[in-house]
């Protein structure tokens, strides 16, 4: 593993206006090109969080991932986030991993948000994905998903012999202010028991519904330590992740050596 560049990409998604968005978002990152290795947006981030705008999902030969496929080359970076996306088996909240190389990679939420009704129209995930970078196992994951420890759970010698499934997990968010509270403290919890590096962006604004987001972007260190945070303002951070300071942390704290084996079923 080597040190890891992420940037967190904070911004006030316009509603229901993915040209928009493409256009504003890429303005943001336009500055992060040969600076970071990963670029973080929110979820939804061509529309905001809306059970509408599943009417303008997007095929995965739309512009959408030809956009996000076009930044991560021209940022010489990984970028990441999701959107609404149609495939034969129904419309999914799909995060895309867009690499430099043209490679691609998506996670399907798992968890949909009963309380707003998104179960009724999107498609669930079935599979948890894990991707490498730079030496680094990363485990992204969607908003909701943040509440569900077994699935966002990191185990030891499943996935990899002798070593945890992931070092960092991702979340991608519209977590209104009204659960602020939430979000920070899950947010803890996930990185102290997994012994990682979290990094999580939330949007900020007011979206269509009138809900308002105080965004809280932050990375997380293995300890439930916020290394940066952003707070209820358009903002870009970047920050590097130490590889040997993770390493040393496990060495010297070994949870992992006693957790309960267990298995995750779709």
């Amino acid at each position: 593993m080597q040190d890891l560049r992420i940037s967190l990409v904070q911004g006030d998604t316009r509603w229901h206006d993915p040209a928009a968005n493409r256009d504003y978002y890429g303005a943001l990152v336009a500055p992060l090109a040969g600076a970071t290795d990963l670029v973080v947006l929110p979820e939804t981030f061509t529309s905001g969080f809306s059970n509408d705008a599943i009417d303008q999902a997007e095929g995965m030969d739309g512009p959408t991932v030809a956009w996000i496929r076009g930044q991560a080359r021209l940022l010489d970076a990984v970028v990441t986030g999701s959107v609404q996306l149609r495939t034969a088996e129904g419309v999914f909240n799909r995060l895309l991993w867009a690499a430099p190389d043209g490679a691609l990679a998506h996670y399907d939420k798992r968890h949909l948000f009963r309380y707003a009704g998104e179960h009724k129209r999107y498609a669930a995930g079935r599979e948890r994905l894990c991707v490498e970078l730079k030496g680094w196992r990363i485990n992204p994951q969607v908003c909701y998903d943040l509440r569900f420890p077994v699935f966002c759970r990191n185990r030891y010698d499943v996935e990899r012999p002798g070593a945890m499934d992931f070092d960092l997990q991702l979340f991608v968010a519209n977590w209104p202010s009204a659960r602020a509270h939430a979000w920070k403290t899950l947010l803890r919890a996930r990185a102290i028991e997994n012994l990682c590096y979290v990094a999580a962006v939330n949007r900020v604004g007011t979206d269509g519904n009138g809900l308002a987001y105080d965004g809280d972007s932050a990375v997380i260190d293995y300890l439930g330590l916020a290394q940066v945070e952003a707070h209820g303002r358009e903002q870009v951070l970047t920050t590097t992740l130490s590889a040997s300071a993770l390493a040393a942390h496990r060495e010297r704290f070994p949870a992992m050596l006693d957790a309960d084996a267990f298995e995750l079923r779709p």
